[in-house]
């Protein structure tokens, strides 16, 4: 084949070919609201038209006897024909897979986890898939996180509803009496009223805290201080509110620590588990403050003799408003009156705010929370 006719099939070609393929776009713009799959089987049909006609049209244009034309022609829509079987076939498979994504979709709107087909054609469509598969999944724990966190809300909202009316009521009740003149010993009422004021007091003033600590609103003041001085500051703070219990404070360090704290914060949280544990454990009974280093990190632990926490509750313990079993229930005149059940979740939230963790576990006898505090920064005194 001389040059000008390679020059005049390639022009041939390309002018058979624009012209079916501008057809093509004009049939897709018209049913560009159509399904996927008629889609594709025009842009397949056009392509296969494409190469069918241009065979056609150069045949007819060489020249060939009649015989040789007709084969030529065969051929060509035969092999037009299959070529379009073929490729309508993998459109079906690629349709049925783009829809058994938005299915997949569409359960994840509902709330289902989906999980990736070994089936899915074509290393898009399976890497899209297994990013759905991965989402649903994460959407799924988001949902079951956000469910535990509304309930917890709830429950911290009816718990302290309750703890708010009693005071209220008593308060109520004395005022009335005082008001009405029917108590012979005014002073004796005023003292409980404010008690039960103070009682008011620190129910509010410990959701302050606990909304400023979730909040991430409330700034420490870190600076380098000797660890055992914390923890002593921590005990004699609550020594007078806890006056029948021994706390026993006891180190495993060969050497005091100095730690980068908010020294006023970590006693706080320090002096919650020593409340927390004092209010329930029986009289007589010590509660040990240990202080030692765990893996490289500096954990003070607060261990009681009590009665323990059920293995189901564990799990809550750090929960705002968490009251646990009627055996960890503190009984009246025991150390110090319940307050709002938000000791433990301030102190998960000052141990959190400070980069630490909190846990507690059962022991043989009673329990223990351990704090620990960040490696970096701790070093010997």
């Amino acid at each position: 084949m001389n040059l000008t006719d390679l020059l005049t099939v390639t022009a041939l070609t390309s002018i058979v070919s624009l012209a079916v393929g501008g057809a093509c776009v004009l049939v897709l713009l018209m049913l560009r609201h159509v399904r996927l799959f008629v889609q594709l089987i025009v842009a397949l049909l056009a392509g296969v038209a494409s190469v069918v006609i241009s065979m056609i049209t150069v045949a007819n244009m060489m020249y060939l006897s009649g015989h040789d034309l007709v084969v030529a022609i065969a051929v060509s829509i035969t092999a037009g024909l299959s070529s379009a079987l073929v490729g309508a076939a993998v459109c079906w498979w690629i349709v049925r897979n783009s829809r058994a994504l938005s299915l997949a979709v569409e359960r994840m709107a509902q709330g289902e986890v989906v999980t990736a087909s070994p089936l899915t054609v074509g290393t898009e469509l399976s890497r899209l898939e297994a990013a759905l598969a991965q989402t649903s999944a994460q959407l799924k724990e988001s949902r079951e996180r956000e469910a535990r966190l509304e309930a917890s809300r709830r429950e911290l909202v009816a718990w302290i509803s309750h703890d708010l009316r009693t005071p209220l009521g008593g308060i109520r009740a004395m005022a009335e009496a005082l008001e009405d003149g029917m108590t012979d010993e005014p002073e004796r009422y005023l003292r409980q009223m404010r008690s039960q004021v103070d009682l008011l007091a620190g129910m509010v003033d410990d959701l302050f805290e606990l909304s400023r600590l979730e909040s991430g609103s409330r700034p420490l003041t870190l600076m380098d201080v000797s660890l055992l001085d914390v923890v002593s500051d921590a005990v004699a703070d609550v020594r007078p509110a806890i006056r029948d219990r021994q706390v026993v404070v006891d180190s495993t360090l060969d050497h005091d620590l100095v730690v980068s704290v908010d020294p006023a914060e970590l006693s706080r949280a320090i002096g919650n588990l020593v409340m927390n544990a004092a209010q329930h454990t029986p009289r007589g009974t010590p509660v040990t403050v240990r202080t030692e280093v765990v893996d490289g990190h500096p954990t003070v632990s607060v261990i009681d003799e009590g009665s323990g926490i059920p293995e189901a509750d564990l799990s809550r313990v750090f929960d705002a408003g968490w009251r646990g079993s009627s055996a960890r229930t503190p009984r009246a005149g025991d150390a110090a009156p319940p307050g709002a059940g938000l000791g433990l979740a301030i102190v998960r939230g000052i141990v959190h705010a400070h980069r630490g963790d909190v846990a507690v576990q059962n022991l043989a006898v009673g329990c223990r929370f351990d704090i620990r505090l960040p490696a970096e920064g701790a070093r010997a005194l």
